[in-house]
């Protein structure tokens, strides 16, 4: 006999799963998994939800509240859903936007569909990210990564070892990293 599994996640610990819980459990979840997690953790760090994917068998059905509660983006929630289906596993959210057993044969369609929005989504991102980098790289923006240590500080750095400073003691003057002290001494090994 198929079953129907909840799972429902809360991002805070102020949060409570109990409404969600009543109301899978009212959609007619036999068994519920809930956790309490932020959403910014990867699929695998959630246990709960891994615990319900592994309760799951061809023909059962996934119930959660909505969608977004099955990854971090959208990407990711069509990636599970198209996963899910492909297993024979139904999934339905209980705010009523998917229903892949009432979709009947329609279902693919849908999760085709989603999965073509995702695809343009992550396309627009990377060109976003791209114009970003080049924009900034044209107009000698910040690039990121870790700021260049300025010359000034370098020479305080060399000033102060050559005084006879330790390098905890350069670095409580400085406030650079122990492992930077040491790079800018080892490149000027007047210095040492």
């Amino acid at each position: 006999m198929n079953k129907i599994i909840g799972y429902s996640r809360k991002s805070t610990l102020q949060q409570t799963n109990e409404p969600d819980v009543a109301a899978l459990k009212e959609a007619g979840c036999e068994l519920v998994f809930e956790e309490k997690i932020s959403s910014r953790k990867a699929e695998k760090d959630r246990p709960q939800l891994q615990a319900a994917l592994t309760a799951l068998r061809t023909g059962d059905e996934l119930v959660i509240t909505k969608l977004d509660r099955l990854g971090r983006s959208q990407v990711e929630v069509v990636n599970r859903l198209h996963e899910l289906q492909a297993q024979g596993i139904n999934v339905r959210t209980l705010d009523g936007l998917v229903n892949t057993s009432a979709l009947g044969k329609f279902a693919p369609i849908l999760i085709g569909l989603l999965s073509g929005l995702a695809e343009v989504e992550r396309s627009l991102i990377q060109e976003r990210t791209r114009e970003s980098v080049e924009y900034r790289r044209a107009t000698g923006g910040n690039l990121g990564g870790r700021p260049k240590t300025s010359q000034k500080k370098e020479k305080l750095v060399l000033r102060l070892r050559e005084e006879g400073d330790s390098l905890r003691s350069i670095r409580d003057q400085t406030g650079l990293a122990v492992a930077t002290i040491r790079k800018i001494i080892d490149r000027n090994p007047v210095a040492a």
